[in-house]
């Protein structure tokens, strides 16, 4: 199978993340993106692995020199990701994992025109409400602005091949496990796909004429 890209993008409090988590810890084949941001660290997170941790000085060096994929803003911050990580994903024959938002996905269509696309919704409204108050760690003036930018966000929801509604997050990762399933028997991400159906082709005829002579 030809590797591929699998774009998770959802309003933040939706859970694409942690979808993404249970993904790559159940499905060998995959491999997750790590974004790059000028974002500063939070206590628990690690440079490399949970983001390539930049300076906005150095953002703005890659950015001109073409190191990314994709970039947005977000929050006052920039997030990218960077074109090394995807291709080194690619080359070691697994699918890539990609985290990013409406903006960076809408990039990226422009580059990998195969890639698979999925928007996560909340189950409702106050469900997305409750797990943004959840996360009350930049103030309520952010928790707003969240909210409000998750209704915008929304609106783009008809821009992706797939949509789920991760209201039980054991049922979400099921049903992205089954795009990816579905994904990965296309028929253009099949190598040597033209050649096994010729062997096959020719064994059929081989048996009709053996039946025929018979």
């Amino acid at each position: 199978m030809r590797p591929f890209l699998l774009v998770l993008s959802a309003p933040s409090g939706c859970g694409k993340t942690t979808i993404a988590r249970r993904l790559l810890a159940e499905r060998p084949g995959l491999a997750y993106s790590v974004s790059a941001t000028t974002r500063p660290p939070r206590p628990a997170e690690r440079d490399g692995t949970s983001y390539h941790f930049l300076t906005p000085v150095e953002f703005a060096r890659r950015i001109a020199a073409g190191d990314f994929l994709e970039w947005a803003e977000y929050a006052g911050h920039r997030y990218g990701t960077l074109r090394s990580e995807v291709d080194g994903i690619l080359a070691s024959g697994r699918a890539a994992v990609l985290d990013i938002e409406v903006q960076g996905a809408r990039q990226v269509r422009k580059h990998f025109s195969d890639a698979v696309h999925v928007f996560v919704l909340p189950p409702s409204g106050a469900a997305l409400a409750e797990r943004l108050r959840g996360r009350l760690t930049e103030g309520r003036q952010d928790y707003v602005a969240r909210l409000k930018r998750a209704g915008q966000e929304m609106l783009a929801v008809s821009e992706y091949d797939f949509v789920i509604v991760n209201d039980r997050l054991d049922d979400a990762v099921a049903q992205v496990s089954a795009i990816l399933d579905g994904e990965g028997h296309r028929v253009t991400r099949q190598v040597g796909l033209d050649q096994q159906v010729e062997t096959l082709r020719r064994e059929v005829a081989r048996e009709a004429d053996a039946a025929d002579t018979q």
